[in-house]
């Protein structure tokens, strides 16, 4: 039996990680890059009333800054009247949160504020004043987000709304992070704009597998049907990724990324912050349903081996293979998936008015083997913060 060629097999091996990482682009990520937004500037109409909810812990000076973002919103009226309520949960606040919330009550009669005085035991993170939140909402549809974030415009509750057509129970939206000077600032948002490339794209395709609490809507009715966050109540995160996890099917979602529809929120100003953020994010990824964990690790797996396999076979080149067929094909594999990966990440970056990261994403793509082997393992420790993210 002849020896077996390990260069031959390190050069094939490249060919296939290279075939997954295109069908992930051709078939995944194009339906995000091509997606065609409402280009209308007529006022987006909605047909029913409307719970805002936002969980708030000593965030006086974060609702001084964008309460007025939400209180001001453009949604159609009834009887002259907005159409909405502002729901804030004020969670065992020490600051003055639930005293300047009260005092705009008279001027808002559409804002209405919750006080707990206690955590809930055993419910670590937002999930019991969110819990709360939900079944005192006034409304069957509810939109979501955080203190700390603003809406793009006075359109962005009608925006959301305007997902829920016929047999649609949840609206996937996009909450990007503030533009900033320095590179923590474009990796802060690079990945969220990656993060969001994957779930929104796998939503289109019918594979819906999370969303995020600073642009999230979905119907009480489903809240209560799969009985809240009893599930995973003990996990301090997963308030939103989890909860779509285990709510969302192919049928019963939709993606609203017109501009008008966005949420912006200031990104972490330290790599320790960042960091301890992101931990307390991946520990949510194991829960998830083992078909959305296969999807999303054959992606990291195959975007960590065309990089390594790609080296490997430059420093190994076949020697039995004729040396114009071995570089002809290599350079065109390469060639062909960079050149479609151009094309869909610039697209998508366009869609989701990230303009200014688009020279990057090269260095970012390489740059992701090396994220991908820190914090994969970090996603199975089990003791986290419970502080909110």
């Amino acid at each position: 039996m002849p020896p077996i060629d390990l260069s031959l097999l390190i050069w094939i091996a490249f060919l296939l990680v290279a075939g997954v990482q295109l069908f992930y682009y051709l078939f995944f990520f194009r339906r995000l890059a091509f997606y065609k937004t409402d280009d209308q500037t007529a006022d987006p109409q909605a047909d029913f009333p409307l719970s805002i909810i936002i969980c708030a812990r000593d965030a006086e000076h974060l609702l001084r800054k964008n309460i007025h973002y939400w209180l001001q919103q453009r949604y159609p009226k009834t009887d002259g009247a907005p159409n909405y309520e502002l729901l804030i949960v004020d969670h065992c606040s020490e600051d003055d949160t639930a005293r300047y919330v009260h005092e705009l009550t008279g001027a808002y009669p559409h804002l209405r504020l919750i006080r707990l005085y206690q955590q809930a035991k055993g419910i670590p993170g937002k999930k019991f004043p969110l819990s709360i939140g939900i079944k005192s909402a006034a409304y069957e549809h509810v939109l979501l987000t955080d203190a700390d974030c603003r809406p793009a415009s006075v359109w962005w509750a009608a925006r959301m709304s305007q997902g829920f057509q016929p047999g649609k129970e949840i609206v996937l939206g996009y909450g990007a992070y503030e533009k900033q000077p320095g590179w923590l600032n474009k990796v802060i948002r690079y990945d969220a704009f990656f993060s969001a490339l994957q779930y929104l794209s796998f939503a289109l395709a019918g594979y819906p597998y999370m969303g995020v609490g600073r642009n999230l809507a979905y119907q009480k009715a489903l809240f209560f049907r799969h009985k809240g966050f009893v599930s995973h109540q003990h996990i301090p995160s997963g308030d939103d990724d989890l909860f779509v996890n285990q709510a969302a099917n192919r049928h019963n979602v939709a993606v609203m990324l017109h501009p008008d529809a966005f949420t912006y929120t200031p990104a972490r100003n330290s790599w320790k912050l960042w960091w301890m953020q992101k931990k307390r994010h991946l520990t949510t990824g194991k829960y998830y349903r083992r078909s959305d964990q296969l999807r999303l690790g054959l992606y990291a797996t195959s975007h960590i081996g065309f990089y390594v396999l790609l080296l490997l076979t430059l420093l190994l080149p076949p020697a039995h293979l004729p040396s114009v067929w071995f570089w002809s094909i290599t350079l065109g594999v390469v060639l062909c998936r960079w050149m479609i990966q151009h094309i869909i990440l610039r697209k998508s970056m366009q869609v989701l008015q990230e303009h200014d990261l688009k020279p990057y994403y090269l260095l970012f793509d390489i740059a992701y083997c090396l994220y991908y082997l820190i914090f994969t393992p970090l996603a199975f420790k089990r003791k986290v913060s419970s502080q909110w993210s």
